[in-house]
C-alpha cells in the first residue's frame, strides 16, 4: 500500500470513528414570558444539517457532520459534526416549537404546554404550531 493510499485510509477510518461519537453541544437555557429558550452553537454545519426532536419532557439537538478539507492540523480539538445533545425540558414547555440557525448558532423557541408525542423541527420549515 502507498503512503497515499494508507494516508487515505486513516483519514476515512477517523472520520468514521468521528461520526460514531458525535461531539456533546454546549447549550443555554432560558425562559421568557412566552417560551423556553435553548442556544447551542454549531460550528461547521448547515441548517439543512440540524434537527430538533421534541417529545414530551425532552428535545434532543443532532447535526449531521460535514467534511473539511483535509489539513495538516497541529491541533485538532473539535470536528464539523456530529454534534448530539438531549436536554430535559421542565413541565409545561414543548407543545410548540420553532427553529433558527444562523452565525453558526441554533435557536429553538419552545411554546408553553406539554407536547403530546414526538415531533422534528428543522431551522427554517416554519416549526410546528
Amino acid at each position: 500500500m502507498s503512503d497515499i493510499e494508507q494516508q487515505l485510509q486513516d483519514e476515512i477510518g477517523e472520520a468514521l470513528r468521528i461520526a460514531a461519537q458525535p461531539q456533546p453541544v454546549p447549550v443555554n437555557l432560558y425562559r421568557t414570558d412566552e417560551a423556553l429558550v435553548l442556544v447551542a452553537p454549531l460550528p461547521g454545519v448547515m441548517a439543512d444539517d440540524v434537527e430538533v426532536v421534541v417529545e414530551p419532557g425532552e428535545v434532543t439537538v443532532s447535526a449531521a457532520m460535514r467534511t473539511a478539507a483535509p489539513k495538516d492540523y497541529l491541533l485538532h480539538e473539535w470536528h464539523y459534526g456530529p454534534y448530539r445533545r438531549s436536554i430535559e425540558l421542565p413541565w409545561g414547555f414543548g407543545a410548540t416549537a420553532t427553529a433558527s440557525f444562523g452565525n453558526g448558532h441554533l435557536a429553538v423557541q419552545l411554546g408553553r404546554g406539554d407536547p403530546t408525542e414526538r415531533f422534528v423541527v428543522r431551522p427554517g420549515n416554519g416549526g410546528r404550531p
